[in-house]
């Protein structure tokens, strides 16, 4: 039993090293991409993004103050919060990559590879994007505005996704207003494509969709995606009713499953021949964990 239990201790502990490691990397990545888009794309041409790092573009642009300064002196009250409503590791590795970013952005120098404002808008977006989204797979954040979006979200009644629209909205308005109408249109798109590529870096290709199926034939239509697609499925007990006057049916089964994006037609194609009536409910999934999912390691 003992010798058991010291196995099962090493295996935690040689997990938790290879966690942390990954983690690093991911940071480091992050950082690097980051640097580049601000140092290459966005800071010779006064462009900005959206969130705490386009509030340090801004800041940058109106005070004349040192962006590796502003970087992290407007991250900081994220990172202190961030400690409060996640955790401290959470907030000791976000700082450790906010304050790698400021010096990077300090003392390195980077050739400007274009005077196109829209390709300065689209690659700086994208590897500032890219940036962000390497540093919140190794668990740690580069641009506090998230942070403040979840304490903002448990204390009202606005999502996460309503308070940065808030928060963005507020900001490209104070830059029409401060710099000019182009500038901020064309930071518009720096923040789109940013936000996309942090979009790809988490999510992927594979993004992942539930799909519920009602059908007559349930346990035929089981019996296929489980032989013809290797995708495990669970089988719920249900009763339905339908039409003006109630109708009520008989007890059956609901099935769901989850597959990728790239599966999903192959998926209906599988239910389709079984049962062309069947209805079939997608609905996008953020992330999965264990089940039948071939899944990529997110650490």
């Amino acid at each position: 039993m003992t010798e058991r239990s010291d196995l099962t201790a090493n295996y935690l502990a040689r997990a938790v090293y290879i966690r942390q490691i990954k983690d690093g990397l991911f940071i480091a990545a992050g950082v690097f991409m980051a640097s580049v888009g601000l140092k290459a794309f966005l800071l010779p041409n006064n462009f900005l993004d959206g969130g705490a790092m386009g509030l340090a573009l801004l800041s940058r642009i109106i005070t004349g103050v040192d962006l590796s300064v502003l970087i992290v002196l407007i991250n900081l009250p994220f990172i202190i919060l961030g400690a409060r409503i996640i955790s401290k590791p959470f907030a000791l590795k976000s700082a450790a990559a906010i304050v790698a970013l400021s010096l990077l952005v300090h003392f390195i120098h980077l050739p400007v590879i274009t005077q196109d404002k829209l390709l300065i808008a689209v690659f700086g977006g994208f590897f500032l994007g890219a940036g962000i989204g390497f540093s919140i797979r190794g668990g740690a954040v580069i641009d506090g505005t998230e942070v403040l979006a979840v304490s903002i979200s448990r204390r009202s009644s606005l999502t996460v996704g309503d308070f940065i629209a808030i928060f963005n909205v507020l900001l490209f308005s104070f830059a029409i207003m401060l710099v000019s109408t182009e500038a901020a249109m064309y930071s518009m798109l720096t923040y789109l494509a940013a936000s996309k590529t942090v979009d790809f870096i988490i999510n992927g290709v594979e993004e992942y969709l539930g799909v519920i199926v009602i059908s007559r034939r349930s346990t035929e239509v089981k019996d296929r995606i489980i032989s013809h697609l290797g995708r495990g499925v669970t089988a719920f007990k249900s009763a339905g009713g339908y039409g003006s006057s109630g109708r009520n049916t008989e007890e059956d089964k609901i099935l769901f499953c989850v597959v990728t994006r790239l599966e999903v037609t192959k998926l209906l194609h599988e239910i389709n021949l079984v049962d062309p009536d069947a209805f079939v409910v997608q609905h996008a999934i953020k992330d999965t964990k264990g089940g039948m999912i071939k899944k990529r390691p997110l650490h």
